[in-house]
């Protein structure tokens, strides 16, 4: 866990202004094309260099069960985690088809599903057999926790032995929402009622449930819940802590992370109270119709690309908005500057 406090360099600020720079030279009024500019910018002195690139673009989802299922918050039984992942492995998730067609490697990694699946092509990082029901007992043991932060970690690494530009991490998990609701109420120390919602799919009815299960536990924990990470081992779900620990050693390691729903944001916002550092080498795909990621968001004070009342997880909405990143380096790289086209400025 130590590791994961290990500093974090900022993007380099030299070439941040030469990308500026740039951009005030090319055929277009300043600030003309919005968030893509900041993009490329970013982007660049992230790379450190003047024509920033994203080329090879890395997935990973992560898998995990969650004890909380057992209180009835989810609309799906929990046998759905296996079933996906077993759709994951055959490339029929959405998440699959979009990366496909960014030309994304994509790998699933099992960091505890209730029982492991016997594939070649997924990767066993088990901490367990699903966490513990956090509403009666801490979701996890602090060498489960280890475990799982240590399979985020992995990850990273095999993204950068692959040479890749961008690392997107997604999860999947049944009641996983339940998870990430608690984790985020914990950390901003607002009422579950304020960030709850539908999940999977739940009416009015079920979404109080859930709430009211997630204030139980947080009621219960209370003494416990003093740092990022004792929420994450008290609340939090094995993918979520991998996803966590990823985010934090992509920034360390200087490679770029494209975030996406509400899962995954709850997870930027731990990194972030882990190692503040981590956040200058985030970008956020979208924002999602799950209730609280506005509010997570404005935690982050991110700012996402996209707004499609998309709830689906499994990275699929950060998949999505890659395309956009990479038409903000085209953009940055290929535009004439206005003395290269003959253009008068005003």
């Amino acid at each position: 866990m130590n590791s994961l406090s290990a500093p974090i360099a900022a993007p380099d600020a030299r070439y941040y202004q030469q990308a500026l720079d740039r951009q005030a030279q090319l055929t277009k009024p300043p600030g003309s094309l919005g968030l893509l500019e900041d993009c490329a910018v970013r982007l660049a002195a992230m790379q450190r260099r003047e024509m920033p690139k994203l080329e090879k673009i890395h997935v990973s989802v992560f898998a995990a069960d969650h004890g909380i299922a057992k209180e009835g918050v989810s609309a799906f039984p929990q046998v759905v985690t296996i079933e996906m992942v077993k759709n994951f492995a055959a490339g029929g998730a959405a998440v699959n088809v979009l990366a496909r067609h960014v030309d994304a490697y994509f790998e699933v990694v099992d960091v505890g599903l209730i029982q492991p699946v016997a594939l070649a092509n997924v990767i066993s990082h088990r901490a367990g057999a699903g966490t513990a029901n956090f509403k009666r007992t801490a979701a996890m043991n602090d060498a489960q926790l280890t475990i799982a932060l240590a399979a985020g970690q992995a990850a990273v690494a095999r993204a950068l032995a692959n040479q890749a530009d961008l690392f997107i991490g997604g999860e999947m998990g049944i009641a996983n929402t339940t998870s990430a609701s608690a984790l985020a109420a914990a950390s901003l120390r607002i009422p579950a009622v304020d960030i709850t919602g539908a999940g999977t799919g739940l009416n009015a009815g079920q979404i109080n449930h859930k709430a009211s299960i997630i204030d139980s536990a947080l009621q219960r924990h209370e003494a416990a819940l003093q740092s990022p990470l004792a929420i994450l081992k008290t609340l939090g779900g094995f993918e979520i802590a991998a996803l966590t620990a990823a985010y934090i050693s992509a920034a360390q390691q200087g490679l770029p992370v494209l975030i996406d729903g509400f899962i995954s944001s709850v997870a930027a916002l731990l990194a972030m109270g882990i190692n503040p550092g981590c956040v200058d080498w985030f970008f956020y795909g979208h924002c999602s119709a799950e209730k609280g990621h506005a509010r997570v968001l404005q935690a982050l004070n991110a700012r996402p690309l996209l707004n499609l009342e998309m709830r689906l997880g499994e990275g699929s909405g950060a998949v999505l908005a890659v395309p956009l990143l990479q038409m903000a380096c085209h953009l940055h790289n290929e535009m004439a500057t206005f003395s290269q086209a003959q253009v008068s400025t005003g």
